[in-house]
């Protein structure tokens, strides 16, 4: 038999790490959902190795256990052996997009994701259908008779309006008071387009604090939604032209206030490893990420004084902030600087919401469950919002929300920061 998974063989020795103890599986969102040990991070690191050994061909079959992966790194955070399982799944889904032909319908529709999400200039063509998709939400036996991926991407729609596309941070934004960092600020694509008022208390929180903010008008994806789909080429494309864009701009940090763009940043060194030309850039670009939760916790002591703001606040913890990135105090202790806010506990807070990239989008079924159940423990905790830091998060929680007949006010943390320091209501 040939071997297929020859592109692993040198990942073999972090497939080895796995001692296939099992602590994994409580973590794994797909695992808890459909209670198959091949939808596990162990199951599919023993597929991996039979891969690799030629056990195993790449059949539609054997990709669907890697589809069903929402790439959350909760089994990282849970392994006790280390095994590194972001890298083993990146690129087997890599392989599996070279090697294996998908139905020609999800071809298309995955091609078109593809040739939308990562360009701001096109989203913002998005922007009338998705308010007719707003009013098709109050038509619920219309709803019915879509078929499940447009009815789902309905449901996604962003509240957002053609005008609000078009918002834009300014290129720079001097610090208020004495200047303690010059930070650059990735705008994104969906957050951009879709989150403009975040980026723009971002930026205001920033400059609060004492960072002066640079952020290029030119830049462009960060290469994280073509990464985690197995899209390692035009990951590596748009790596190289975002490491451009804030190349010489002589910046402290770069900074970054969407979950999934910061963990693909930070792994930019090894994205590009191979690339003589690129490496070194690349990690040194990736070694100045940081969250800007990350930022603003290690900054000092805050300058900006903050107002009260009375909310009962659940925090999401945004799967690739916490568990790719280790980052979990650094959220809360930013939110907790502000008097007024109460932080109450979320049950399954380690479990993903569904979002996962592109996953909520190519699958709906599995991701609605995971929302709803989230949604669910939302309700429970009794909170008048939720704050977490991730834009598909956001969409995903407030789709979830409708879900169940409720709706869920989800804000970005640094939203609340802003309108604190500010002295306004959260929206």
């Amino acid at each position: 038999m040939t071997k297929p998974f020859a592109g692993l063989a040198t990942l073999e020795p972090l497939i080895d790490q796995c001692v296939h103890c099992g602590f994994c599986l409580p973590t794994c969102p797909s695992y808890l959902l459909l209670n198959q040990e091949m939808d596990s991070p162990r199951g599919r690191i023993y597929l991996m190795k039979a891969g690799v050994e030629g056990r195993v061909s790449i059949t539609s079959g054997l990709v669907e256990h890697f589809d069903t992966c929402l790439g959350c790194m909760a089994c990282e955070t849970a392994c006790p052996s280390g095994v590194r399982y972001a890298p083993l799944i990146e690129e087997t889904r890599a392989m599996i997009e070279r090697q294996h032909e998908r139905p020609l319908a999800d071809r298309w529709f995955r091609g078109l994701l593809f040739r939308l999400l990562p360009y701001p200039n096109r989203l913002r063509v998005l922007a009338l259908p998705i308010g007719a998709a707003r009013l098709l939400r109050r038509l619920p036996r219309l709803m019915g008779w879509l078929p499940e991926r447009v009815r789902n991407l309905v449901a996604l729609a962003p509240d957002v309006r053609a005008s609000d596309t078009w918002r834009s941070v300014p290129e720079r934004t001097p610090s208020v008071g004495a200047q303690r960092l010059r930070v650059g600020l990735l705008t994104g694509c969906v957050q951009r387009i879709f989150f403009g008022q975040v980026n723009e208390a971002t930026a205001r929180v920033l400059a609060a604090e004492g960072c002066e903010v640079i952020a290029p008008r030119a830049q462009g994806c960060c290469g994280a939604l073509a990464l985690h789909a197995g899209r390692d080429e035009d990951a590596r494309a748009f790596a190289r032209a975002l490491i451009q864009t804030f190349d010489g701009k002589n910046l402290d940090q770069i900074v970054v206030n969407a979950a999934g763009c910061g963990s693909t940043m930070k792994m930019y060194g090894e994205l590009l490893k191979d690339d003589p030309e690129w490496s070194e850039r690349a990690r040194v670009f990736a070694g100045a990420v940081r969250d800007a939760t990350e930022t603003l916790a290690r900054i000092g002591p805050p300058v900006a004084a903050r107002h009260p703001i009375d909310l009962r606040l659940a925090y999401h913890d945004a799967c690739h902030l916490a568990h790719a990135q280790g980052i979990r105090n650094e959220p809360r202790e930013v939110l907790s600087s502000i008097p007024g806010i109460t932080l109450t506990p979320l049950s399954e807070n380690d479990i993903c919401c569904g979002s996962a990239g592109i996953f909520n989008l190519v699958q709906p079924a599995l991701a609605g469950e995971l929302g709803r159940r989230k949604a669910a423990h939302i309700q429970e905790s009794r909170a008048d919002a939720v704050a977490t830091t991730n834009p598909g998060c956001i969409l995903q929680i407030r789709a979830a929300g409708r879900a169940i007949g409720r709706e869920i006010r989800v804000l970005h943390v640094m939203e609340i920061v802003d309108a604190s320091i500010r002295g306004v209501g959260v929206m």
